[in-house]
């Protein structure tokens, strides 16, 4: 090999990889583009093109050659263009460094004069030496590392009745016909769990179990087999389908309140309070299963619509049964209304802060998000 100046160092052409492109009858081609066929050099397949008049950007007089990649992945490469003379003397030389996608190509903006090349075409034939070498980012081997596998590892235990030490039999019995005494037969849900993963996900559910000897049956009869189904998945790491949570929303937020599985029971809250169309005929019932549920979220919303049709909703609706303790809601309401700053963020005032918010703060602080607006502020306050 004959460099013309002094190749940049580390640049060993014994580490390169060489392909002659032949180009017949290069006088009479024509001097738009004219393109190799496919060949393969570094493992990967090329063409290469030249464009015997030049680039419309390119010095008058010029022949560009470029190459495109045809493989379907990226590729870091170090290449040369060379055309030697009939005693291998390089008379035009071009090496760059690029990063190539599919098609994509490199355009060195004069490679050589014509008037040059035409002197040392072989039998009215143009050879192009083009080397290659692909980039050390890319010759290292690429690391793949998968993600942590103990979520996927919990879920894959959902169910699983050989490593299982909990035996749910979910389903109630109901009464027989008109007088009978005898209960009618019902088919009973069998639910195979461990204790350890119920302990975190489900405090409620695991007391329950934690005096039953191994895979001793423990009777669930509140809860409709479809919907433990859901909570227990969830509680092994699954998701419940958007569909399913608006489906049985409210059976959800029942059996999660219940066995003490949290997350799921927001969720559940935040779907039912998006599904929901408020009116004056239904906003009273849903405020009264809010309080009784500890659902602040679903609570506030309530709050907020009779606020804003308070003219529509007096004398037409009796809260006669209504908690007193909801006085601080509606007036938590009423006072935010006036705040015409429409902050209510203020760490300092948690009284008027949105149900929202003092769960986050509850959540940075890795306290319990579950409960009322005045246990969450308590909670808060006795931890600020």
């Amino acid at each position: 090999t004959v460099d013309v100046g002094t190749p940049p160092t580390g640049y060993s052409y014994e580490e390169w990889k060489t392909v002659e492109v032949h180009f017949h009858g290069f006088a009479d081609l024509p001097s738009e583009s004219v393109e190799s066929p496919e060949f393969i050099c570094v493992g990967h397949k090329w063409r290469l093109s030249l464009i015997p008049g030049g680039q419309d950007f390119s010095d008058p007089g010029m022949v560009n050659i470029y190459i495109k990649l045809s493989s379907d992945e990226d590729i870091d490469l170090m290449y040369v263009f060379t055309v030697k003379d009939s005693d291998g003397k390089e008379v035009a030389h071009y090496m760059d460094k690029d990063v190539y996608e599919l098609d994509d190509d490199s355009f060195p903006p004069s490679f050589a004069k014509r008037s040059k090349i035409m002197d040392v075409l072989a039998e009215g034939t143009l050879i192009v030496e083009v080397r290659m070498k692909l980039d050390d980012v890319t010759s290292t081997p690429v690391l793949f590392i998968p993600e942590n596998p103990l979520c996927k590892n919990i879920l894959q235990k959902f169910m699983d009745e050989d490593s299982a030490d909990v035996l749910f039999l979910v389903g109630s019995e109901n009464e027989g016909g008109r007088g009978a005494r005898k209960k009618a037969k019902t088919t009973l849900a069998s639910f195979h769990a461990h204790h350890l993963i119920l302990q975190d996900g489900a405090p409620t559910l695991a007391e329950l179990c934690k005096s039953a000897k191994q895979l001793s049956p423990v009777r669930i009869t509140d809860v409709k087999p479809d919907v433990f189904r859901h909570m227990l998945y969830y509680i092994y790491g699954g998701k419940v389908t958007d569909e399913e949570l608006k489906a049985n929303a409210l059976h959800i937020m029942d059996a999660a309140d219940q066995y003490g599985v949290v997350n799921l029971k927001l969720e559940a809250e935040a779907c039912y309070a998006r599904s929901i169309t408020l009116t004056v005929d239904n906003m009273l019932d849903i405020l009264l299963y809010a309080d009784a549920k500890n659902c602040a979220f679903l609570k506030e919303i309530v709050v907020d619509f009779m606020v804003e049709n308070g003219k529509d909703i007096l004398g037409k609706v009796s809260f006669e049964n209504v908690p007193s303790s909801m006085m601080t809601d509606i007036l938590t309401a009423v006072t935010r209304g006036k705040d015409t700053n429409g902050d209510h963020s203020d760490v300092s005032d948690y009284n008027t802060m949105r149900v929202g918010t003092l769960r986050k703060k509850l959540h940075e602080k890795g306290l319990d998000i579950d409960g009322s607006r005045e246990a969450m502020i308590a909670l808060l306050k006795e931890n600020s």
